[in-house]
């Protein structure tokens, strides 16, 4: 009995899992709004010029009547109006002729005056003008023309200049290097070398008696400060600062600094 119901239960199952059937009589597109017989008799009426027109497209204005225009006659030309528009042309080209009168009397007037001052007429520029004459300068050499030079000199000439030319040669023979002799200054690089304090540590003991003005006065004085420092050294610095360019005892007149020669021997 169990088996007969759960049989039955499938069967059910199985028939309603299955797709409906559309109906073949129905006919195809008969269920479509568009194809429904009143759309398919007013697209034919459309189509044979018999489709009413929407009532809201229809307007009850009416249109006005296009304006007319009157044609206005056409103004005949007197005959005395040529002659006014020659005087016309007349009257403005004369002011133009007068003034091109008045430019050329006052050029010759010009060139008159020029000539009076200077007494030789000057030249009027004209394609009728000859050409001028071209005149030679002789301080230019023509020595590179083999045309020009081939009439006064020969081969053998030109050999025996050549010869006479390489006999003034000098040939200075390279010697080498002369050293100096004489005391040439304290060497500030070896100065450079010899000292490990930074700038501006306090090395020496100074009496400073002068303002700060007077000391840039002192410094002042050296074009560089190479200069001073050699200056500071050959006065008995670093001990010694009879110039003035030591004030805060660290060895280094003014502004010199050695940390550029250290810095190239590895110091």
């Amino acid at each position: 009995m169990t088996r007969f119901f759960l049989t039955g239960c499938a069967l059910a199952a199985l028939a309603a899992c299955q797709p409906a059937i559309p109906d073949s009589a129905a006919g195809v597109g008969f269920d479509n709004i568009h194809n429904s017989p009143e759309a398919r008799a007013q697209r034919e009426a459309e189509l044979t010029g018999n489709a009413l027109p929407n009532p809201q497209a229809v307007s009850d204005e009416t249109i006005p009547a296009a304006p007319t225009v009157a044609a206005a006659p056409l103004a005949t030309t007197p005959t005395a109006a040529p002659v006014a528009t020659t005087a016309t042309a007349t009257v403005a080209t004369a002011p133009a002729q007068s003034e091109a009168a008045d430019i050329a009397r006052e050029t010759q007037a010009a060139l008159n005056a020029a000539s009076l001052n200077s007494g030789v007429k000057p030249v009027d520029a004209s394609p009728s003008n000859p050409a001028p004459t071209v005149f030679s300068n002789p301080g230019i050499s023509d020595e590179n023309s083999f045309d020009a030079v081939e009439d006064r000199r020969s081969i053998e000439d030109d050999a025996a200049r050549r010869e006479r030319n390489k006999a003034q040669y000098t040939v200075v023979e390279t010697t080498a290097v002369p050293t100096r002799s004489g005391n040439a200054g304290p060497n500030i690089v070896a100065y450079a070398l010899s000292t490990k304090n930074p700038v501006g540590v306090k090395q020496y003991n100074r009496l400073n008696l002068k303002s700060a003005a007077q000391l840039q006065a002192a410094c002042d004085k050296y074009p560089s400060p190479d200069l001073a420092q050699m200056a500071f050294l050959e006065k008995g610095g670093p001990k010694k600062d009879r110039l003035g360019l030591d004030p805060d005892g660290d060895g280094f007149a003014c502004d010199w600094d050695p940390t550029p020669f250290r810095s190239v021997s590895g110091n």
